[in-house]
């Protein structure tokens, strides 16, 4: 844990106890967690605190923390933007004064509108903290039987305590937001949501609507979704795609001349039997599949992947080493949300269906079961069926698709923006998951959506910024 976390904590535990007699919403001026010098906007901050529980005051509070980054520029008419981060289990604040000394706080963040970001209940930078050490975990699941076992225990330790673990999840954070809402007295604001903090974000469309103008939503992950069946199949078909990529380039083809059969016939050997470095440290099959899932999300490792299968097809495992497998996540938070409003409605023996004769697909498999094995131990309680179902909505909704994602796929926002009856859809070629970050295209699309969300987005800047995949081949 860093000095950064503990101070965070710290924090956030006094304005925690401060408020726990209380049954209201209150929100309260606090210090900014994290250095913004650099930064050219404003930054004001605070700490929202609410029960743990919807309707019952038992002395349970969670406390979160936000920051209110004033617009440079700001427009007339125009309302906060109100930033949903993903996860499960990750943060909006942890690298909110690097994003804003950045091209996204540059071009888009808070220079039209104010945009506001907080924690989501449960998180590393929140009271309490639903967080499990060091067990491994990425999207793909528990990463080992080990970690498995480590993310039981953690779940029945956090409900032992009296954590009501069934508030931890997007119904719950909708709520927070209109709570927010409340407590900054605003009367319209605008959502942008990035990977599950698009699935969030429907949540607030669905159960806590009031209020929102407009939404844009960046690497959709539908409530139909299913985290655990096909997802093996999308990471294979990601993989895949980039390596047509690099077959398409003629510097990438020289280098790498059939990276997806290699690749295959490496993963065959992950299959058959846990593979050993020079060192003699063993890494499974499940290592190789969580490496894949977390390079393909990152623009860098895309970029570099045909070259670091090329590497590890010849025993050289550093690549997998420079992953961290945890994605930042609190982990008992990531799983309270899954283990809610995504696996009670899928079959373990399911997610396998249509891997047959893909290593590359089964490389994902067992981690991904390792969730049914988990999620016994996070009391969430009653499953509301219609947490499953897909929405409707005629709040004007911004889609954006990349079009290289092994977790949320194109064609999941392409879909759910039918079913929006002022839905568009901006699909964003060679690049990967949350456009945004690494678009200049894509932050100009959505700057000029939210100063109208009436006018169809002009596609024009795709090109030819985004007419090429450019590789890592050294």
């Amino acid at each position: 844990m860093t000095l950064f976390t503990r101070l965070a904590q710290a924090s956030l535990l006094l304005a925690f106890c401060l408020s726990a007699s209380a049954a209201a919403p209150r929100y309260t001026a606090s210090p900014c967690i994290g250095d913004f010098s650099g930064v050219a906007q404003k930054v004001e901050c605070g700490t929202l605190s609410v029960d743990e529980t919807a309707g019952k005051s038992n002395g349970r509070r969670v406390a979160m923390p936000v920051a209110v980054v004033r617009a440079a520029h700001p427009r007339a008419g125009q309302p906060p933007v109100i930033y949903l981060h993903g996860g499960p289990g990750s943060s909006a604040l942890a690298n909110l004064p690097d994003m804003l000394r950045g091209p996204v706080g540059r071009e888009l963040v808070a220079q039209d509108q104010d945009w506001i970001f907080f924690d989501q209940r449960g998180g590393h930078l929140t009271a309490p903290v639903l967080d499990c050490g060091d067990a491994a975990l990425n999207d793909l699941g528990p990463l080992s039987d080990v970690s498995a076992r480590q993310l039981s225990a953690c779940g029945a330790r956090h409900a032992a305590a009296g954590v009501d673990l069934g508030s931890y999840n997007s119904t719950a954070v909708a709520r927070d937001v209109q709570d927010l809402r409340r407590a900054l007295k605003l009367e319209r604001f605008d959502l942008f949501g990035v990977s599950y903090g698009t699935r969030v974000g429907f949540a607030v469309l669905s159960h806590a609507p009031q209020g929102v103008r407009a939404a844009v939503l960046d690497s959709v992950w539908s409530p139909d979704a299913t985290w655990t069946e096909g997802s093996p199949l999308v990471v294979s078909r990601a993989v895949a795609l980039i390596f047509r990529l690099c077959g398409a380039d003629p510097a990438c083809h020289a280098a790498y001349p059939d990276p997806a059969a290699l690749l295959r016939q490496t993963a065959q050997r992950f299959l058959d039997a846990p593979q050993k470095s020079a060192s003699g440290q063993s890494y499974s099959a499940t290592d190789l599949g969580a490496f894949l899932m977390d390079a393909v999300y990152d623009p860098d490792g895309a970029r570099s992947l045909p070259r670091d299968v090329a590497a590890i097809a010849a025993g050289d495992f550093s690549a997998i080493d420079a992953q961290a497998f945890t994605r930042g996540y609190a982990k008992a938070q990531h799983m309270a949300f899954l283990c809610k409003e995504e696996i009670p409605f899928e079959r373990r023996d399911h997610v396998a269906d249509g891997t047959a004769g893909d290593p590359v697909a089964q490389l994902a498999v067992a981690s991904l079961q390792r969730y049914f094995d988990v999620c016994p131990s996070y009391p969430v309680g009653a499953i509301d069926p219609g947490e499953a179902k897909p929405l409707r909505s005629a709040v004007p909704t911004l889609f954006i698709a990349p079009e290289i994602d092994p977790g949320c796929p194109p064609e999941m926002a392409a879909a759910t923006a039918k079913l929006f009856s002022h839905g568009q859809l901006a699909q964003i070629p060679n690049v990967t998951h949350g456009a945004f970050r690494t678009s200049a295209c894509t932050r100009s699309l959505v700057r000029a959506y939210l100063r109208d969300p009436s006018a169809a987005p002009d596609l024009s800047c795709l090109s030819p910024e985004h007419d090429k995949f450019v590789f890592t081949l050294k």
